[in-house]
């Protein structure tokens, strides 16, 4: 299929990034949210991310400007995909939330569009059949900055159609992906098969009272190199996504660390709206996080 219209599902971060990614390459973009509010939060966020385009990418004025005016916006479901190609959903990692999305998805949405997941770590074959169409849904999944980190995971299900899986290949390489593709179902695909148990192994840290957050990131920073330590990447992540998977394994395990690690999220963090470096202050305050001082590394 010659994907045209894109519809993207959710505007939160991610979402916002994938849309305007997406639009940046061409492609008429409509994005979708349940109020206006998300929506008018969304516009911010596609706003900023024209200064982040100039920037890191040298792109001119007149390509942002382009970008976004291929942008709609709407809070009509039905309205959002009746002309779709392709629908990318980017809404909360939660079961419940995403299985009643797609039922809805699937009653209004034309009968050759394709649907993909952007989730991190639930499989699509969990809601494949709520979708009424199970040969054409499969993941598609994003990491966050994704003009610069821009990689796209791409995962079929046992009755993904091969047809609709490469023509997603085709289309991430489109907006400027490195498509990766998988032909098995992996709960966290690659990336998140390997940064979520690092995440967490550094949370479980802070909630037992090992260490601090600042230890916690420059003792892994010193001793591998490597430019940010895990809290850092949680505040790009966001605290309500690592909320929520916390959250739904504190429900799966029992395991009452876990459970402490749910409620030091909201408590301290999610109900104090410090949802991360979108909205200014997680773990470190922005735009001037304690990590990018000179002496941060040292003793």
């Amino acid at each position: 299929m010659d994907y045209k219209r894109i519809t993207v599902a959710g505007s939160g971060v991610l979402g916002s990034q994938i849309a305007y990614q997406t639009a940046f390459k061409g492609f008429e973009v409509t994005v979708y949210d349940i109020n206006d509010e998300a929506i008018a939060r969304s516009q911010e966020r596609i706003a900023k991310l024209k200064g982040n385009y100039k920037k890191d990418l040298g792109a001119t004025q007149e390509e942002v400007d382009a970008a976004e005016n291929r942008i709609s916006f709407q809070t009509d479901l039905a309205k959002a995909a009746a002309n779709a190609d392709l629908v990318i959903e980017a809404i909360p990692e939660v079961e419940d939330i995403k299985m009643r999305f797609y039922k809805e998805l699937g009653a209004v949405a034309p009968a050759h569009t394709v649907f993909a997941t952007n989730s991190s770590t639930l499989l699509p074959s969990q809601f494949a059949e709520a979708t009424g169409r199970p040969g054409q849904f499969l993941a598609l999944h994003f990491a966050n900055t994704i003009w610069i980190n821009n990689t796209a995971e791409i995962m079929m299900h046992p009755e993904t159609d091969l047809n609709v899986f490469n023509d997603l290949v085709a289309f991430a390489k489109a907006i400027g992906m490195v498509a990766l593709p998988l032909y098995k179902e992996q709960p966290g695909y690659i990336l998140n098969s390997l940064l979520v148990p690092f995440l967490e192994a550094a949370e479980l840290l802070l909630v037992k009272e090992v260490s601090d957050v600042h230890t916690i990131d420059k003792t892994w920073r010193i001793a591998t190199g490597a430019p940010l330590g895990p809290f850092a990447i949680l505040d790009v992540v966001g605290i309500n996504t690592a909320y929520n998977i916390v959250q739904a394994k504190a429900a799966a395990t029992g395991n009452p660390a876990y459970r402490k690690l749910a409620d030091l999220l909201k408590t301290e963090y999610i109900d104090k709206g410090k949802l991360g470096k979108a909205t200014g202050e997680g773990f470190y305050s922005y735009p001037n996080p304690a990590f990018l001082e000179p002496d941060f590394l040292e003793n």
